[in-house]
């Protein structure tokens, strides 16, 4: 099975699955926000907790702070992050009631500046 074009520039998953909610082997389309993170939980089945962490601009303070999320995104078994990993997450439709993200990468050199 070939891996289709999800429109994002990303290099496709090596193996194959038959997920219907895998961009690249089933129906999930992409769109809106691309982010990256680390991989923090991957305790349940098909889905990782992903921790991303940015600057928030303070403007009494003039200065920025640390801010951290953990965003529940669904992991395709072509890809399957663990813990740990680098991973690239793209916004799809509600997947369940908190999962709204799809893993579409694994970073292999880590955070990038």
């Amino acid at each position: 099975m070939v891996a289709r074009n999800i429109g994002i520039p990303v290099k496709p998953p090596k193996g194959t699955c038959d997920d219907p909610l895998c961009p690249f082997h089933g129906t999930l389309s992409v769109r809106g926000r691309v982010l990256e993170g680390v991989v923090v939980s991957a305790k349940m089945t098909r889905t990782v907790v992903v921790r991303r962490d940015y600057l928030h601009y303070v403007p009494k303070y003039m200065r920025y702070e640390r801010r951290r999320s953990h965003i529940p995104a669904h992991n395709p078994p072509c890809i399957d992050a663990k813990e740990g990993d680098w991973v690239k997450i793209a916004e799809c439709r509600p997947i369940s009631k908190t999962v709204s993200f799809v893993v579409i990468e694994k970073s292999e050199g880590g955070r990038r500046s």
